[in-house]
């Protein structure tokens, strides 16, 4: 994916469902959507070992099925092998995200195929944050 793609979609990307968030710091899954969420974006984590705290101003949910609001973007912070669990999920959601982002390292041509054959757009083996920066985008006002 080129980088007037990646602009494409963090410019029109608003809502973003983080699957795998975590409550350390010092973890990507933590640091990265901090990051989305101080510039602008509207972060609601998923995870069931942190449903019912509220992170990033909204309350962490269990499932995708939970987020209470659809998403633009769902940005993955699960081991590769286990993104074939996921799928059935995403797939199942009311209203599909239009990107699935799977954080650097993360990476499955499998999924990645069903997903775009569905009309979901992907990209793999990928840092929000890191393009976020690279590319020189702004802040966003608050949604």
């Amino acid at each position: 994916m080129d980088d007037r793609e990646l602009r494409r979609i963090l410019e029109s990307t608003r809502r973003v469902a983080v699957l795998g968030m975590h409550d350390a710091p010092i973890k990507a899954a933590f640091y990265v959507p901090e990051y989305l969420h101080r510039v602008g974006y509207e972060v609601y984590g998923v995870n069931p070992k942190l449903a019912g705290r509220r992170m990033f101003s909204h309350e962490v949910v269990a499932t995708l099925a939970e987020l209470p609001e659809a998403v633009d973007m769902i940005d993955v912070f699960r081991r590769s092998e286990l993104l074939p669990g996921h799928l059935d999920e995403i797939l199942a959601m009311a209203v599909r995200p239009a990107v699935v982002w799977l954080q650097l390292g993360v990476r499955n041509d499998r999924v990645a195929q069903r997903l775009r054959a569905e009309g979901i757009e992907v990209v793999q083996d990928r840092c929000t944050l890191a393009d976020h920066q690279r590319l020189g985008l702004r802040a966003r006002s608050a949604p």
